[in-house]
């Protein structure tokens, strides 16, 4: 062994160990807004966050690289909007979440990924950027779509169930503002999807174009009008989507 390695070696056993609180102590760098639009906010004494029930654990959440909705501190004037697209008989699934700040900016968080069979969410895609504009956004909050039940049936003008959807997908869309939290679950019958067109329309154009990988599981990209003349169609012929909760 040459001097140079014997005294590099030497050096080398010198060295103290790792002081394995370091890995605990050092400071944690706080996000980029693309990453985490709310960060470091806390709330105020006497302050509540609305309840937010739309089915999604918020350890769930955190698998697919999401802060859970029920830990958003939002101020008066800001949006969330959320969507989950979940296909009945396959596992590949999408999910996005639009978040309108107070001071104008507009940020889009889109995942995609197999919900499915590993401990982790498998393939998982990320798309974390800002968005060129609030405006379309903040409309949505304001739609009246959002007063319509959280879980629907199709019935015709006699009041039976018009069909049965073994196949398809539903939609989730959540609204998260500060004075309320709604959830609207749309399932795949075309009458049921049409309702909430008006809302999933702005969200899936925020997320098609940023990555193949996502837009190959939105084969229909932004065009929903059959489902929105599933719906126009079934309410002119004196059908109704009713209301109701699981029970």
């Amino acid at each position: 062994m040459s001097l140079i390695a014997a005294a590099l070696a030497l050096a080398l056993q010198a060295q103290a160990a790792p002081n394995p609180n370091d890995w605990w102590d050092a400071k944690i760098q706080r996000p980029a807004p693309e990453l985490e639009p709310l960060a470091g906010r806390r709330l105020e004494g006497g302050e509540n966050l609305p309840t937010v029930q739309n089915g999604v654990d918020p350890l769930l959440y955190r698998l697919w690289g999401l802060q859970p909705l029920e830990n958003q501190i939002l101020e008066p004037g800001e949006v969330i909007i959320e969507f989950w697209r979940r296909p009945a008989l396959r596992v590949r699934q999408v999910v996005a979440r639009i978040t309108v700040r107070r001071d104008g900016k507009a940020f889009i968080q889109a995942r995609a990924g197999l919900g499915c069979c590993a401990p982790e969410i498998a393939r998982r895609v990320d798309i974390n950027a800002r968005l060129p504009s609030s405006e379309p956004f903040r409309e949505l909050a304001t739609l009246p779509t959002w007063d319509t039940p959280s879980r629907v049936a199709v019935l015709d003008g006699k009041g039976s169930i018009a069909s049965l959807c073994l196949d398809g997908v539903s939609w989730d869309v959540t609204l998260l503002t500060h004075e309320r939290s709604r959830h609207l679950r749309r399932a795949c019958d075309g009458a049921e999807i049409g309702q909430i067109v008006g809302i999933l329309t702005p969200l899936l154009a925020a997320v098609r174009g940023r990555d193949p990988r996502i837009d190959v599981l939105l084969p229909r990209g932004v065009d929903l009008e059959a489902d929105r003349r599933a719906y126009e169609a079934h309410i002119a012929a004196g059908g109704r989507l009713e209301g109701f909760k699981v029970p």
